[in-house]
């Protein structure tokens, strides 16, 4: 394939934390190694974008800003650099790239995650959508996500379904590192679900605590919800749940003792670490239209490391979990079939092999998404 020159432009770089962040990352490192591969995004993801890519900073917020710096940026990159192809990281970035691709005739193509085109903000559904219409390619993360793309009117021969990635193989299992998490944490003897993401609405960790481990607790005492993540500071989605909200509704059931929050962890041996020592993965993810889950990568990064989950059949989270092999969907907001499952999981009542989760997460590895970005990078 011929090199392109190729501008991404996204508000989701780390070091802001998600699923997002990590797959535009992984998008430009991988297209960086067959392309000359160019960013605009906020200033503070200068230092750890990919190392063979180009960075130019505007300010992160307020929002406005934040798009009226990317939009005149991408403006003078265009004008300057010439690039072939202009990529946006999700739909937030969507009318600044198809504009100026027109405007330059140059190819575009947009990400587009659940929340991106879910969404029923009626300004966002009449200015940026139509631009996401216009795109010369449009890239869906799940198959929910594209039939949502079919419903708002984007042609199919436009559409594409790449799923978010994983890093594969997974770190190697640390024991040493295990045991002295272990010992931080107090887990000898407990049985071990973890939660791994931005403490939202959306992702009903609230609700799961409320209806759902109060009874897994009940009939199995000595486990444990790890939580991993925290309520995002800069998160566009406003539809939040705080840590303090979380521990009042343990208090009043009285299991507070059997939650531990970590925080947003950084370090990928801790977090490789917390998904080998973890019984089970929880992703009781709510059911909402106006604001679906887009994929679900977390249950792949946990099926990487062997690791099963138990979560709500509900957008994306259908391709992310292949039902009794890499865990379990349960019908939406049903918390008794939910509790009833984790407790046959912890009771070894019904096993999931560990080397069927990882088979499975394989074909989620970053190099099988370079793959099915060249062939849409290539068409046209």
């Amino acid at each position: 394939m011929d090199k392109r020159h190729i501008l991404l432009v996204t508000r989701n770089l780390p070091p802001l934390i998600g699923g997002m962040e990590r797959l535009n990352w992984h998008i430009a490192d991988e297209l960086s190694n067959s392309h000359d591969v160019s960013i605009v995004s906020y200033a503070g993801a200068k230092n750890t974008a990919p190392p063979k890519t180009h960075f130019y900073g505007v300010p992160l917020s307020p929002l406005p800003v934040f798009l009226i710096w990317a939009f005149l940026k991408t403006f003078w990159f265009c004008l300057v650099q010439r690039p072939d192809i202009l990529f946006a990281g999700s739909g937030l970035t969507a009318p600044i790239v198809v504009f100026w691709a027109k405007v330059f005739k140059k190819k575009s193509i947009v990400y587009i995650h659940g929340l991106d085109i879910g969404t029923d903000n009626k300004l966002y559904n009449l200015l940026w959508v139509p631009f996401i219409r216009s795109a010369d390619q449009v890239i869906a993360n799940s198959s929910p996500t594209y039939d949502i793309c079919i419903s708002k009117g984007i042609p199919c021969e436009k559409l594409s379904i790449v799923h978010p990635g994983v890093s594969y193989p997974p770190k190697l299992k640390n024991g040493q590192l295990i045991q002295q998490l272990i010992n931080q944490y107090q887990l000898q003897g407990k049985q071990v679900l973890i939660s791994v993401g931005r403490l939202t609405q959306r992702k009903g960790l609230n609700e799961f605590i409320d209806l759902s481990l109060s009874k897994v607790i009940d009939k199995i005492p000595n486990t444990v919800l790890v939580v991993i993540g925290d309520t995002p500071n800069q998160s566009l989605n406003k539809n939040l749940q705080s840590k303090e909200l979380i521990i009042s509704t343990a208090k009043k059931l009285g299991i507070e003792e059997n939650i531990i929050f970590t925080g947003n962890i950084s370090d990928d041996d801790i977090l490789a670490s917390f998904y080998y020592l973890a019984d089970l993965h929880i992703f009781p993810v709510k059911h909402i239209p106006e604001d679906p889950e887009g994929f679900g990568m977390v249950a792949i990064e946990a099926a990487a490391h062997g690791t099963p989950t138990v979560a709500f059949a509900t957008g994306g989270i259908v391709d992310a979990v292949q039902h009794e092999k890499t865990g379990y969907l349960i019908e939406n907001q049903d918390y008794q079939s939910m509790t009833d499952r984790i407790v046959q999981v912890l009771e070894k009542e019904t096993l999931i092999s560990e080397q069927t989760c990882m088979q499975y997460a394989e074909q989620f590895a970053w190099c099988n998404l370079k793959i099915k970005l060249e062939k849409i990078v290539g068409q046209g």
